[in-house]
Parts: C-alpha cells; sequence; structure tokens
C-alpha cells in the first residue's frame, strides 16, 4: 500500500512512481480531494483507494516514517480551484472560449474533438479545452482549470493530451494570454510541405501574423511535440506544426483566433493566385517598411524585429515568382545565384535549338 495520507489534494504527478511500486491499494486521508485525472489514472489500473484519519495532519515522526514527501509550491486547493473556476469573472472567458470553439468548428478549422483552446487567468493556472469534446459542442462547464505544470486542478472533464505545448508558450512568452491550436487546411497544407508562405503580399497578412515558422513533426501530446515551438514563439505569434496544423497566441482568445482566419485566408489566396498563371505582385520595401512600423505600434512580434537578423533574412522574395518558400534555419530562403540562373536559361535555349533543329 501507498501512504499518501499526508497529502490535502492528489494529482497525477503524485502517483507517477504508484505502478513501478506495484501499489494495488493508496491510504488517503478523509476528505484529501484527488483530482478528475488522478482518479480516473487510479480507476483504470485497479487501485483501490483506502481513507485514512478525518484530517491531512502531519504524522507523528517515527524511527519507520518514510521519508518527509517534497511539497509543490502552495497548490490551490481543491475547493480554491473549483472557486476559481467557476468565479463569474472566469465565467466570461469560459463563455468566449466556447464561441471561438464555434467559430472554428464553422470554418472547417477543426474536425471530430481536434483543436484546443486555453487562456492563462494568473500566474498558475490556466483554463483549457477538454479531451474527447468537439468544439462545437464546448460548454462553459466543460473546461478545465490546470497549473504550468499541466496537472488538472478542477473540472469535471478530463483536461486536453495537448495542454503541453500551451504552457510551453505561456513560460517562454508572458505577454502570451491565450493560445489557440486547430488544423485549418490551407496553412496546414503548407505545414505538411514543410513550407512557409512569402511575405509582402497582403497588407492584413504581413501586420497581424507577417513571417510564420514552421516546426520538425513530433507526436502530438508529447513534452518533444510541446517544445517544437520554443525556438519561435518569443517572435512568432503563429506557427505552423510540422504535418499537424497550426498555433497562435495573442492577448485574448478571440484574437487568437483572428490570427488563425488571417493565416488560412493567405494561404488559401496564395494558391488561388498561383492558378491564374501570372507572376504575383508584391508590395515594395517601403511599403512593406511602414506596415512593419504599424505593427510595432500595435506591440505585435514579429521575428524581423530581432536587431539579430541580417538584411539577407530580411527579404524572402529573392525568388519572386514562388508562392511558397522552403524555409531555412532563420526561416528565410536562400537567394538564387546569377550562376543558376544563367545555367538554367542555357538549359532552356539548348532544348528549343535542338527541337529546331529535330524539323
Amino acid at each position: 500500500m501507498t501512504d499518501l495520507s499526508d497529502l490535502r489534494v492528489i494529482a497525477m504527478r503524485d502517483l507517477r512512481d504508484l505502478l513501478e511500486q506495484g501499489s494495488a491499494e493508496v491510504l488517503v486521508a478523509k476528505g484529501c480531494v484527488i483530482t478528475p485525472s488522478a482518479r480516473e489514472f487510479l480507476q483504470q489500473h485497479g487501485v483501490i483507494i483506502r481513507h485514512g484519519p478525518e484530517a491531512c495532519a502531519p504524522k507523528a515522526a517515527a524511527q519507520s516514517a518514510p521519508p518527509q514527501r517534497k511539497q509543490p509550491a502552495a497548490p490551490r486547493s481543491s475547493s480554491a480551484a473549483a472557486r476559481l473556476l467557476n468565479s463569474p469573472e472566469v465565467q466570461a472567458i469560459k463563455e468566449e472560449i466556447c464561441a471561438v470553439g464555434k467559430k472554428l468548428w464553422s470554418r472547417m478549422y477543426v474536425d471530430g474533438n481536434g483543436g484546443n483552446i486555453s487562456h492563462r487567468i494568473g500566474p498558475n493556472e490556466v483554463i483549457c479545452t477538454p479531451t474527447l469534446v468537439s468544439k462545437y459542442d464546448l460548454k462553459p462547464e466543460d473546461l478545465c482549470l490546470v497549473d504550468l505544470e499541466g496537472n488538472q486542478l478542477a473540472g469535471s472533464r478530463a483536461r486536453t493530451s495537448e495542454i503541453f505545448l500551451h504552457l510551453e508558450i505561456y513560460k517562454a512568452v508572458p505577454e502570451a494570454k491565450a493560445v489557440l491550436h486547430c488544423h485549418p487546411p490551407h496553412a496546414t497544407a503548407y505545414a505538411i510541405t514543410g513550407r512557409v508562405p512569402p511575405s509582402r503580399v497582403v497588407p492584413e497578412y504581413e501586420v497581424f501574423v507577417g513571417k510564420v515558422a514552421v516546426t520538425p513533426y513530433e507526436t502530438p501530446g508529447t513534452p518533444a511535440f510541446a517544445q517544437t515551438v520554443l525556438p519561435y514563439a518569443k517572435l512568432h505569434n503563429t506557427i505552423l506544426l510540422g504535418n499537424h496544423g497550426i498555433v497562435c497566441w495573442a492577448d485574448t482568445v478571440t484574437h487568437a483566433e483572428w490570427y488563425a482566419e488571417v493565416v488560412d485566408t493567405y494561404c488559401w489566396t496564395l494558391m488561388l493566385a498561383a492558378q491564374l498563371g501570372a507572376p504575383i505582385s508584391y508590395i515594395s520595401h517601403e511599403k512593406a517598411a511602414d506596415l512593419l512600423a504599424l505593427k510595432k505600434r500595435l506591440g505585435l512580434p514579429d521575428v524581423r524585429f530581432d536587431p539579430a537578423m541580417k538584411e539577407c533574412q530580411l527579404n524572402d522574395l529573392e525568388m519572386p515568382n514562388s508562392i511558397a518558400l522552403l524555409p531555412n534555419g532563420c526561416g528565410c530562403p536562400p537567394a538564387t545565384s546569377e550562376l543558376d540562373v544563367e545555367t538554367v536559361v542555357k538549359a532552356v535555349s539548348d532544348a528549343v535549338m535542338q527541337a529546331l533543329n529535330a524539323k
């Protein structure tokens, strides 16, 4: 039997070593709260819960007593977490998350139970969507409260397994208050080809999103997947997730959803333009500088504001007829050299002359 009777709240992190110890029973204090995810874990593995004394008071020291368990830093009690999750102030945020979920579903940015949404409401508290619920069907009472380590503090449903992606962004970007992950088809088409759309084509895209990054693929829900965004989160509010979709962060859930709309519409527009068979007309560098100045006044991030960026890295139009540019280490395409152009022109000319001589 594993003795956890010194804990007032039992979360998933408290059960990590349970299976390795081969415990079939766990002793908890009477009145101690077990989070939904922890209770589900115990039920799945057939672990019996035994209740001990009424209070979770420290036990008298004994020679055979196990070493003191290290407590997490000031966790909220379950009752306090539940009150926070159901407070009037948080209710408005939960309703906004549900409204955004319906927008994502209506625009076909999510299917099945795909996608997830979160909002940071405190130094260590984040509201998020549950797992296995369609974003169209979301209700305020479905939402969960977790801490920055992913432990569920309150909520009747289990939290999304991809919450760690959101939490990595919150930790890396203090100004991020909301994170949204979804699978808009046109932006995802770029993500599954490992490509990023070019800049300086549509003003709204330049101001609200601008240059995007694309991450390597990792299995969704894993720590490795969550960490793929770390090199980009600070300087990009929208990131293409390799073979998976996109993630956006903003000051509100609604604004994060706006960025998802902007990037997907932009990618869609580029695909339509490619079908016209005419070159794309790009915004000049001078006019693009005006858009970047506006973006900076709005307080929106952009990798082009990074003083470490070189001039060659700021311009991604060395291939002016391309609508999808392969990213390199900085997210920009390499330049096409004059030698490469001459080689292509010579090859085409030789092919034409051979065809004429054959006649």
